[in-house]
């Protein structure tokens, strides 16, 4: 398949401006290359970071669920709605914006704070399990939802990163080549059909 070529003037002043291009081109994807190797090594850790994370919060989240089934079974629903009123957030999430090799991801930043006492009166002692079992939860739920959120986004970055490097490699790079060779090869061939005629003119 013959690589197409750029529609434009084969004069010397184009080739010169063509072998510039080819070389800041060639230089972008050295740049795009080592950008999808970075990205590359970054999704490795987020995927094992995230691997972790979720099998940690698939356990938490059993022994928060174990807890709060043993609490509703012996204060009953009414109970614990009661209790629930007034207490205080466990803690406290900022939500700050991070960035690597370009990629943007929000980063929680999570501070757990000491559950408020309750009345002992109306309270299983169960309830206080519970009450550790589901902020725990939460706090391990936030870092999986921002491992999550950094691996897509550094997944969807790798791939338009690829994408761009085969586009120059395989499209726009043999493209401007091909212009190359076609303006060299029109050049030369004037310069020998000008020889051409100054040879036969000085002949006769």
């Amino acid at each position: 398949m013959t690589t197409k070529r750029l529609k434009i003037p084969p004069t010397k002043s184009t080739l010169l401006t063509l072998k510039r291009k080819v070389i800041f081109l060639e230089l972008g994807v050295s740049l795009l290359e080592r950008k999808k190797e970075l990205l590359t090594r970054l999704v490795y850790e987020r995927l094992k970071q995230y691997r972790e994370l979720r099998k940690e919060s698939k356990t938490i989240l059993k022994t928060a669920y174990y807890w709060l089934g043993i609490t509703h079974t012996r204060m009953r629903n009414s109970s614990l709605q009661q209790v629930a009123i007034g207490l205080n957030t466990p803690f406290n999430i900022n939500i700050i914006p991070k960035s690597s090799v370009g990629v943007q991801y929000p980063t929680i930043a999570i501070k757990s704070n000491d559950l408020q006492p309750v009345s002992l009166m109306t309270t299983d002692s169960s309830f206080d399990e519970t009450r550790h079992s589901l902020a725990n939860m939460v706090v391990l739920l936030a870092k999986l939802g921002e491992a999550e959120t950094a691996l897509w986004r550094l997944l969807e970055e790798q791939r338009k990163t690829q994408k761009r490097v085969n586009a120059l490699k395989y499209n726009v790079i043999p493209k401007y080549h091909s212009t190359i060779s076609f303006i060299k090869d029109t050049l030369e061939e004037e310069d020998r059909n000008a020889l051409f005629q100054i040879k036969v003119l000085r002949d006769h």
